[in-house]
């Protein structure tokens, strides 16, 4: 059983947000989980996710950006957005000082996470979790976002699909190879950004959502 917590983060520049605390009571890890530029954090993948990941023994900490709470559309500056991040980090350990800390989140979210700790290590965190990291706009390939993956210094999990058009794998791959050690790609089939398959792939997002779930998990233990 997972007990809820709602709560709020003071983010410097940005007023309050709003934020959700899931914890099984087997919890040994918590991912400090950003949502994507277009929902926020009651979206239904993020809702779903938080669901496996706390049956895979991982408590969840989601939160909104600013420009999502005020019920804008169009995202904060990076510099507030990173300060979000950076901001409910902060809070998670507090929240939970007994575990291990990890922190990502979904598209825009993992991304700005990982451009934060390209600024300054995050306090505490062990690695970062990429839902869908998104490598370049649509369909519009380039590298240029992966320059701040560069000088983050703690291992990275990416999880994405192979018909998502925001990373071209021939391109995040040999990214990820340079990276070294501090890097794991976990590709799945067909699915696309948003982790759709395809009916040919056999599985549905259901099963898709505890893979990703139970991929964060085994990752996680291998970084103890």
């Amino acid at each position: 059983m997972i007990a809820r917590k709602e709560l709020h983060v003071a983010v410097p520049g940005g007023g309050e947000v709003s934020a959700l605390f899931d914890r099984h009571r087997n919890a040994s890890w918590l991912l400090v989980l950003a949502h994507g530029a277009g929902a926020g954090m009651n979206h239904a993948f993020l809702e779903s996710l938080s669901q496996e990941l706390g049956a895979a023994g991982i408590a969840t900490l989601r939160y909104q950006f600013p420009y999502m709470e005020k019920g804008r559309q169009v995202p904060d500056s990076p510099a507030i957005l990173t300060a979000t991040a950076r901001a409910a980090v902060h809070k998670a350990a507090e929240l939970a000082p007994d575990l291990l800390l990890l922190a990502g989140g979904k598209s825009m979210g993992g991304r700005m996470t990982s451009t934060a700790a390209s600024e300054e290590a995050l306090a505490n965190v062990c690695g970062l979790v990429f839902f869908g990291f998104p490598l370049h706009p649509p369909n519009r390939p380039g590298t240029k976002r992966a320059e701040c993956l560069k000088r983050v210094t703690v291992p990275m999990l990416f999880l994405q699909g192979t018909r998502d058009t925001l990373a071209d794998l021939k391109l995040l791959s040999p990214i990820c190879a340079e990276l070294g050690s501090r890097a794991t790609l976990r590709v799945i089939d067909t699915a696309d950004h948003s982790f759709h398959v395809l009916k040919r792939s056999g599985r549905n997002d259901a099963e898709i959502l505890r893979e990703l779930a139970q991929e964060v998990a085994a990752w996680a233990h291998k970084l103890l």
